[in-house]
């Protein structure tokens, strides 16, 4: 029996087919444009969407030699807290996707944080009150596209995630449905009764009766119209592309982290049954929901990761492929002094300061290409200290991180990583985790895996990385890097601050 785990991202629409060993066998990618219509604004076309996703699953049955009768289960896994609105009657979508970048809900959040709502959001969401969720997403979209207030009133519209609209067109219409993990990205879900909150819909201006309903992550969703690939599928599993990774990491226990490693970089932590009120700006999320019964997380995003070695090749053309980086930082004893904060699009978590900017310091005529390979990757692990430092003040124990994405290949990175946050890594033979995710689920919803624990024992060979630095450099080098980050953040207090923190 086999599983097509379809991953519908930014800037890639896949399919893979898994093996009942959760082995890939086949795959296949379209790549996904982003449009800008102005300034702050980043939109897909659903259509291409839907078409790519259909395409991609296609490609891979004919891959494979499969039909439709070969394959057990669908499982989903989506860019979250990107947003459409479509009309019920025709399927078609009232506006372009607004993806989770856009920032044109600023307006509302600014007014709703002045009018003092604020905490209540953040009680009950988990969510910082912030355009990158999809509630304002909503409300724009219901005040600006012309008839659309009236066509919600009417009953005739729908509002999903990406999962909820691949789920409503492989279904022919019949399922308008979004799982918990993906809810509890659109800010008007309360994460800890686990529904849609008539409060918060209220406060955004978003009726109740456009929200799908929510769901298990694993369990039968419905079946795809039999003319689209031949025959019907079911599909049986669907998560946010985070906590997708999180479960193709295996990262079920309590205390269990991983890191992706992309453009970015997001880290969630598992907290088991405890919904964690973060005191250092992290989100609490769901992790993921079984048998009525939900696990959370606490998460942490980082905005630039493999992004800055991107800068160093297009930016700068220091480097003409990313794998190049590796040899670079070891072939310098040190960094130098030479630290770059890379807030080329403002800091994320713990931070949140999108008015922050790029910092490269500590630089001598000494300083060449190599150091500032080195520096690239150092920021990448300083900032994942950060968060790792806020979880474990918020009272998780981190001893081990499981990581993965495309950055993680680097062996220097990881090396770096595991003694910088004085604890184990541990990287799976197969980097890209989120697709695994959604096959494990899917698997699970129509017992192929019985239990989550029999997918655990699925997990391939891993490459495992441990501490290799003395305390005093460990602290020193954090210092340092507390020293640049406050410079970027113009606080000048906090440099001294900073340095006694490491």
């Amino acid at each position: 029996m086999y599983i097509i785990a379809i991953d519908q991202g930014t800037t890639s629409t896949r399919a893979i087919l898994f093996d009942n060993g959760a082995r890939p066998v086949a795959s296949a990618q379209m790549e996904l444009p982003q449009h800008y219509p102005a300034p702050g604004q980043v939109e897909h076309d659903p259509e291409e969407i839907w078409r790519d996703t259909v395409t991609a699953v296609r490609q891979v049955l004919k891959q494979s030699g499969l039909g439709t009768r070969d394959i057990g289960a669908i499982g989903i896994t989506n860019q979250r807290e990107t947003t459409l609105v479509w009309d019920r009657e025709s399927g078609r979508p009232i506006h372009n996707a607004i993806v989770w970048q856009d920032r044109r809900g600023e307006a509302m959040c600014r007014a709703l944080r002045e009018a003092g709502h604020e905490d209540m959001i953040r009680d009950r969401t988990g969510l910082l009150l912030d355009p990158y969720f999809s509630a304002t997403k909503i409300a724009w979209l219901l005040e600006t596209v012309e008839g659309a207030r009236t066509m919600a009133r009417e009953g005739r519209l729908a509002f999903g995630t990406i999962d909820s609209f691949l789920l409503w067109r492989l279904t022919g219409g019949r399922v308008h449905a979004v799982d918990a993990t993906n809810a509890s990205r659109t800010m008007l879900y309360d994460i800890r009764r686990g529904e849609w909150c008539s409060d918060l819909c209220a406060l955004f201006g978003v009726p109740m009766d456009v929200l799908p309903e929510v769901r298990d992550s694993a369990g039968i969703f419905g079946e795809t119209d039999p003319n689209l690939f031949g025959g019907a599928i079911t599909i049986a599993g669907v998560a946010g592309d985070q906590q997708a990774a999180l479960i193709g990491q295996g990262c079920f226990g309590r205390g269990e982290a991983k890191a992706t490693y992309g453009t970015g970089c997001f880290m969630l932590l598992n907290t088991g049954d405890d919904a964690v009120a973060s005191r250092h700006r992290l989100l609490t999320t769901v992790a993921y929901r079984l048998n009525g019964r939900s696990t959370y997380a606490l998460e942490g995003a980082i905005f630039v990761a493999g992004a800055a070695v991107k800068w160093l090749r297009d930016g700068l053309g220091l480097i003409t492929e990313a794998a190049q980086t590796q040899e670079m930082a070891g072939a310098v004893e040190d960094n130098g002094g030479v630290y770059l904060v890379p807030a080329f699009a403002g800091l994320g978590a713990p931070h949140w300061r999108p008015d922050a900017r790029a910092l490269l310091s500590g630089m001598t005529l000494g300083t060449g290409a190599a150091h500032l390979a080195r520096a690239a990757l150092e920021s990448v692990a300083y900032q994942t200290h950060d968060l790792i430092e806020a979880m474990r003040s918020d009272g998780a124990g981190v001893e081990v991180l499981r990581v993965d994405g495309g950055m993680s290949a680097n062996d220097w990175l990881c090396g770096f990583l595991a003694s910088l946050l004085d604890c184990r890594i541990i990287r799976p033979a197969m980097l890209e985790t989120t697709a695994r995710g959604a096959a494990l689920l899917a698997g699970h919803g129509i017992g192929l895996w019985p239990d989550m624990a029999s997918a655990d024992a699925l997990r391939e060979d891993t490459t495992q990385f441990g501490p290799a630095m003395a305390p005093d450099v460990r602290r020193r080098l954090i210092g340092e890097w507390h020293e640049a980050l406050a410079r970027a953040l113009h606080d000048p207090a906090g440099l001294e601050l900073s340095a006694s923190r490491a």
